[in-house]
């Protein structure tokens, strides 16, 4: 084995397709999760793709008692990934308290505890949120953060902003920040992907679950943006080549490949992909059409961002290799094997 690495929050979406890549990679992976946005089948999955059951803890990482008690008795943890958090921009301007409650604790918690136990390396899930409306596009790494545009979106540039404290305090720690951008898709086996408890709050699975008639219709947020077709532009990424990220960020920290103690990557395709472009290529790639509507704007939404991923594909050595169609098909195969187990 490589090592031992924690995956927080790797029941979730991204942190159990990353806990897959990782024990491909060779590393043992001991899981820890509250399951409020996750469900305790998703072991099964994992354990179908690479015949590994990871460790799993169930417990919130906001409890001190309880990440003690993991850290004592799963012993040599090497890593730390952080996926642990509410991540959903439209809750977080209705619920802004918890939202820094609970990313901002279980932030503070895993970094005081990885010096008492010998933990080296942490990955932190930060997103492109940072960078709020950015002046131009594609953003590199070296743009300015600006006010965060949603409570989440500052929970991201405030964690961002204790990590670089606590290792310029001299904190014996080395730490990647990776800003991704929008994940999407499923792993290619359909075993694991996007299940979000109640109604999704993220764009694919709520598409997917009106495609195969759990929702009515989609509703597309604004089409009256300063963009081609009038909706808001992302960059999507393959939920598997994010976490493959993952993988690479956490070998260059424990293989003491950089000197640098903090270093910070966009995670991104590098090509803007507007909404209305992923709905047509969900429909192209699936032959199956999603009732939809145009509603008003949400808050929070920036209106178009994508990456300049030069810096991950020549520090790292990763690069997004999944098309587009490819991915919304997998979403699609991943719904309808959550049809086929009476799910949903």
């Amino acid at each position: 084995m490589k090592g031992k690495i924690l995956v927080a929050g790797g029941m979730g979406f991204i942190g159990s397709h990353t806990t897959v890549e990782l024990q491909n990679a060779g590393f043992e992976v001991v899981i820890v999760d509250n399951l409020s946005n996750s469900n305790i089948e998703v072991l099964d999955g994992i354990e179908r793709i690479t015949g590994i059951r990871p460790a799993f803890v169930e417990a919130d990482c906001t409890d001190m008692v309880a990440m003690r008690r993991l850290f004592d008795e799963h012993k040599g943890i090497n890593g730390i990934i952080d996926f642990a958090a509410s991540k959903a921009v439209g809750e977080s301007m209705q619920k802004p308290i918890m939202y820094y409650r609970n990313n901002l604790n279980i932030l503070l918690n895993l970094l005081e505890l990885m010096p008492e136990y010998g933990v080296k390396g942490f990955v932190f899930s930060s997103s492109c949120t940072v960078y709020g409306e950015p002046d131009h596009n594609p953003i590199t790494e070296d743009a300015p953060t600006k006010k965060a545009t949603s409570p989440y979106g500052a929970t991201k540039q405030v964690s961002e902003d204790i990590i670089a404290d606590v290792i310029r305090s001299g904190s014996p720690i080395k730490a990647i920040l990776l800003r991704y951008f929008n994940p999407i898709g499923a792993h290619p086996s359909a075993e694991i992907g996007e299940l979000p408890n109640g109604v999704p709050a993220n764009l694919v699975p709520y598409l997917t679950q009106t495609a195969i008639g759990v929702r009515k219709e989609l509703s597309i947020f604004g089409n009256d943006y300063d963009t081609p077709d009038g909706t808001c532009i992302r960059d999507f990424i393959n939920v598997v080549d994010l976490a493959k990220a993952h993988v690479v960020a956490l070998e260059r920290m424990l293989d003491n490949k950089s000197e640098e103690a903090l270093e910070v990557f966009n995670i991104g395709t590098g090509d803007g992909v507007s909404v209305q472009q992923l709905l047509d290529a969900f429909e192209r790639s699936t032959g199956v059409k999603v009732p939809h509507k145009y509603v008003a704007r949400r808050p929070g939404d920036i209106v178009k961002i994508w990456a300049d991923p030069k810096k991950a594909n020549e520090v790292l050595g990763w690069k997004a290799e999944a098309t587009l169609d490819d991915t919304m098909l997998s979403a699609w195969k991943w719904q309808q094997r959550l049809r086929e187990r009476g799910i949903m």
